[in-house]
């Protein structure tokens, strides 16, 4: 079975997890199995800080599938040290909101050295992976610089466009958005291995990350949407929204800044169905029990949707195969 999963950073590096778990994949490394999963990953909130590239979602997915990440906070490295960090800031370095654990460093150092060398991010991330072994095939969706801004109110009554980490990690979420860009997609193209991935698939889920700055993002490179239109796998949605609330993060936010509802039926129309509408993505859209949704020509199943372990996980895995007439 070839399973396509478009995901953002923690939401989408546990759901793959579950994923793994259901097709009989190790936690840890490779394995083997006559199943192959793929992760097309957002890069839009990819940075540049302190001459670093930092990949926040590619690392989350590579470090939790490669066993290293911190799993109490859900990022980074376990057992991080933090002494560049308070060294910048001895030192007075801007951006003093941004934290880099000393063990994450070398991940960027590893990738800034490898991309000023002229190699594209899709081969760094191969290289990278090396080290860590991840099980699934980590994807970026594009080679080219995106990075997702957004536009709100300062504190000092400026309005002015920031890079999306700094209204989310610096003022976590909390300035009020008026829109939210993924600068460069419109000029990207997808990754090599990412439109044969989705053509090839059995089957594409989107992963409960932010529909906004992640899925959204994904789905804003050109070709991206229109290779999850036409594919002949079925595409399942699964809701990062229970009763009314964002799984984790900030996810409403970034819904209010594009006029969406936080719910699960406004998250499944927005992404729309690809039979009766011009740019829709699902054929289906699992919610949480309790929740429902009436998005038009999508089936829609209501099933625990609560990340709580590896086993729950993965029955909501089992749940978004089973919407596409899919049995492990």
């Amino acid at each position: 079975m070839k399973v396509v999963v478009v995901v953002g950073g923690v939401g989408g590096a546990r759901f793959l997890l579950g994923v793994k778990a259901l097709l009989g994949l190790p936690p840890v490394g490779p394995g083997s199995s006559e199943h192959s999963v793929t992760a097309v990953v957002n890069t839009g909130d990819d940075v540049w800080m302190h001459g670093l590239r930092i990949c926040p979602d590619l690392d989350t997915c590579m470090y939790t599938l490669g066993g290293g990440i911190d799993t109490d906070r859900g990022w980074g490295q376990q057992g991080e040290t933090w002494v560049v960090k308070e060294q910048l800031a001895a030192y007075g370095a801007d951006p003093s909101w941004f934290g880099l654990g000393d063990k994450d460093i070398a991940t960027h150092l590893v990738r800034s050295r490898m991309l000023r060398a002229g190699y594209p991010l899709s081969a760094v991330t191969e290289a990278l992976c090396d080290r860590w072994q991840p099980g699934v095939r980590l994807l970026p969706m594009t080679d080219d610089r995106v990075e997702t801004h957004v536009v709100v109110d300062t504190p000092e009554g400026e309005r002015k466009a920031i890079h999306f980490q700094e209204w989310w990690v610096r003022y976590r979420a909390e300035l009020p958005a008026h829109s939210i860009v993924p600068v460069g997609a419109d000029e990207a193209a997808p990754g090599p291995g990412v439109l044969d991935a989705v053509a090839e698939a059995d089957v594409v889920l989107f992963a409960p990350s932010n529909p906004v700055v992640s899925v959204g993002t994904v789905l804003a490179v050109p070709g991206m949407k229109d290779a999850v239109r036409k594919t002949d796998a079925t595409v399942v949605g699964i809701s990062p929204i229970i009763g009314g609330k964002p799984l984790r993060g900030m996810a409403d936010a970034c819904l209010t800044a594009i006029g969406v509802e936080t719910s699960a039926q406004a998250v499944g129309r927005y992404y729309g169905s690809r039979k009766c509408s011009a740019d829709g993505v699902l054929d289906a859209w699992l919610v949480h029990t309790g929740d429902t949704a009436d998005v038009p020509d999508v089936a829609v199943r209501a099933v625990p949707l609560l990340m709580t372990d590896v086993d729950a996980t993965a029955e909501m895995a089992r749940a978004a195969f089973e919407m596409a007439g899919l049995s492990v």
